[in-house]
This record gives C-alpha cells, structure tokens and sequence, in this order.
C-alpha cells in the first residue's frame, strides 16, 4: 500500500525530531512504499533555506512524488468546497486527499483534523 507522508512530518524530521526520525526509520525499515504529494513536496522544496539543500534533497530521494493531474484536482475541488467552511482545510491538503481517494494508500500526518474526508485512511504519525 502507498504510504503518503505529509509534510508536517517530514518538517518535524528536517527540525531534528525525534518521533518523526523513528517513524520513517521504521516506515524504511518496514519497506514501506513511500510518496509524497506534489504540492508537499513544492512546500518542502519552497522554504528550505540553502544550506538545507542537501539534507532535503536526500530525504526527498526516499519518496516517489505523485503526479496531479485534472481528475485530481476536480476530485480537490469537491473536498474543497465541501470541507473548507466547516474544517478550513486548504488547497494543498484537499489535493493530497484526492491523490490518496484515486490512487490508493494511506496519509501519515500529525493534523489529521485537516482530512475529515470518510473514504481515506489518515494515520496519525506518533
């Protein structure tokens, strides 16, 4: 099963945390198949500073980087427009939600409360 990890994970990683060194070590261990959601991947890549560069870009390595196309971003819309007033989820969080309803896998995130979708499974990392 794909295993997406959202960016707040790999954010608590780069920071040095611990819990989230242990959850991808033992999302690695496990051979787990990684992704990561392009506009995750666009929120790591954004605001590294550059002396981050490369320490990012080895950890990005680990991950296959899921695509969006217009099948997912119509899919987002609907998320969007459906839990944004109640839940005030965003753009990058709705199209992750759709990568995961049309692709399949799971999302490993700490703020499960930014995917109240009923037809994914959300994990929380720790």
């Amino acid at each position: 099963m794909k295993v997406f990890v959202d960016s707040d994970i790999l954010i608590w990683h780069l920071r040095g945390n611990k819990k989230s060194k242990n959850l991808l070590k033992s999302l690695i261990d496990d051979e787990s198949d990684l992704w990561i959601g392009a506009l995750q991947r666009a929120e790591i890549v954004f605001f590294m500073h550059p002396e981050e560069e490369q320490i990012t870009f080895d950890l990005l390595s680990l991950f296959t980087t899921h695509q969006v196309d217009q099948v997912i971003i119509d899919k987002a819309g609907e998320y969007y427009r459906r839990y944004n007033p109640s839940h005030g989820i965003d753009p990058n969080d709705s199209i992750l939600a759709a990568t995961v309803a049309l692709k399949g896998g799971r999302i490993i995130t700490q703020n499960k409360s930014h995917y109240p979708m009923n037809d994914i499974v959300v994990q929380k990392g720790w």
